[in-house]
């Protein structure tokens, strides 16, 4: 192996505020604990908690490094004591609870999973957070059925176009709602069967028109006014998941609604889990979800590469919400 540098380049974040804050620094290259492994970054993906991050709005989690970045992917090229289930040279893929944007970065080793057959190094920086957050939430958490429909708000972003790929992998249907055309075609063309701009139509009553009866599993991003148009999108005994509140986290909802209809709302945020937690989605999802992968059937739908230098250009871009799929700093 190659000898390890002292020092890397990192992006720290110089004071809360908008993306000119991102700014390159000089650190100590870290050493892995016992179970974890050092990974050489080749690329990080960028995501909507990273900008919260940085605006001052979600700090990491107690011991997580304060650096933003949420997922990488590279080579292994140390390991902590009891590191076992990945060795030094391997290509792995990595959900980390900071500190990715970075040319090293910590890694739990039970959180790893290898690159998959045919995948870019970038592809794979964009995999692993989506590929977590879309399996727990709804496969575990939303219990998502061959034949159900499953509605996603958001659905040109990296978790909506990972979330229409598995659930029509699984024999589901989908629907999305996205605010364009160019965000419409994308998402149909990776197989969502209906695609509806919530700019010029009311999505509520599409979704009726589209099913009769509602969808059995809603996947919401957005928060805000459509807490209670989603009680109105769902069938009867429906499941919503709520996954971010881009549009706020408060709500007015008629209640009697949940009532009527017998539904389920939960949610969940995946950073603050514990590893155990993680590590046990991780083998869940090499299970059942990385033979796509690694047969081609999954991708990341990719939207841009940038420098890890110009980590505050790639957060313009994010911010813009002008992005179809993934963003992803390269190393």
């Amino acid at each position: 192996m190659e000898q390890l540098p002292a020092q890397m380049t990192v992006i720290g974040i110089s004071t809360p505020g908008g993306p000119e804050v991102l700014i390159p620094e000089t650190r100590a290259v870290p050493k892995p604990g016992p179970g974890e492994i050092l990974i050489k970054v080749a690329a990080a993906g960028v995501n909507r908690p990273d900008v919260a991050q940085r605006s001052g709005s979600y700090p990491p989690p107690p011991g997580a490094s304060d650096l933003p970045g949420l997922e990488v992917a590279g080579e292994v090229v140390a390991l902590g004591d009891g590191a076992t289930k990945h060795k030094l040279g391997d290509k792995v893929m990595s959900l980390v609870a900071g500190g990715g944007y970075a040319q090293y970065c910590i890694a739990p080793d039970a959180q790893a999973m290898t690159v998959p057959d045919g995948f870019t190094m970038a592809e794979a920086g964009a995999t692993a957070e989506t590929l977590m957050t879309v399996w727990h939430n709804v496969f575990e958490r939303g219990g998502l059925q061959p034949g159900e429909t499953l509605l996603i708000h958001g659905g040109s972003s990296g978790i909506g176009t990972m979330a229409i790929q598995l659930a029509k992998a699984f024999g589901s249907k989908v629907i999305v709602t996205v605010g364009g055309q160019d965000k419409a075609d994308a998402c149909l063309k990776l197989g969502a069967d209906h695609a509806i701009n919530y700019k010029t139509e009311d999505f509520v009553a599409r979704v009726k028109e589209i099913t009769g009866h509602g969808v059995e599993l809603i996947v919401d991003m957005v928060g805000g006014e459509y807490v209670d148009k989603n009680l109105d999108c769902a069938a009867i005994d429906g499941r919503i998941v709520q996954i971010a509140v881009l549009n706020g986290p408060k709500a007015t909802i008629n209640a009697a609604k949940i009532m009527v209809k017998r539904l389920h709302y939960t949610g969940s945020t995946l950073r603050p889990r514990s590893p155990a937690d993680k590590a046990a989605m991780v083998k869940a999802i090499e299970a059942n979800v990385l033979p796509l992968l690694n047969a081609g059937k999954v991708k990341p739908l990719m939207d841009s590469e940038f420098p890890l230098e110009d980590a505050a250009g790639a957060h313009r871009r994010m911010e813009s919400s002008a992005h179809i799929g993934k963003i992803v700093l390269v190393v």
